[in-house]
């Protein structure tokens, strides 16, 4: 599946990559994995992911909603923002190279996209689970990408 959702020109102001903000992320993600995966009232994981420009690792917490066959849906909603996240392109350069750290495992994963009614059906699991996520479309023009993480298998 393609990662093909491009940025919209209205949205939210997006959180920016502000010392303050790298520090909450930092604190977030210590969090998630030293006390489960439970952030601000939803289910959450570290999603770790490798630069599509820099090739390093980069790891940034995610609200995660369940998905079929054990899978984990996670949405690129920057909180509404015009642009999507950073992750979500360092997942359309390397959607092999993902881990995702759920209950204090870290697990090898690949990213997909969903599009049409597989959207569609997960979009609305995600808005009766958690309405914010339905307030964040309405600030943006751009659909927000919604992206499964199915488990690699070991080798």
């Amino acid at each position: 599946m393609s990662f093909d959702t491009r940025n919209g020109t209205r949205g939210a102001r997006q959180p920016s990559a502000s010392p303050f903000f790298r520090w909450l992320n930092n604190r977030a993600m210590n969090r998630i994995r030293r006390k489960g995966g439970r952030f601000m009232g939803m289910n959450a994981l570290v999603l770790t992911t490798v630069g599509r420009k820099s090739g390093t690792e980069r790891s940034t917490p995610v609200g995660w909603f369940p998905g079929p066959d054990d899978s984990w849906l996670i949405v690129a909603s920057a909180a509404g923002g015009p642009k999507n996240p950073a992750w979500y392109y360092n997942l359309a350069a390397h959607p092999d190279e993902v881990h995702a750290e759920v209950a204090g495992q870290k697990i090898p994963v690949t990213a997909e996209q969903l599009h049409g009614t597989e959207r569609e059906e997960a979009w609305h699991q995600i808005t009766t689970a958690s309405p914010r996520f339905a307030e964040y479309q309405t600030k943006t023009d751009r659909e927000l990408p919604i992206i499964r993480l199915v488990r690699r298998p070991q080798t």
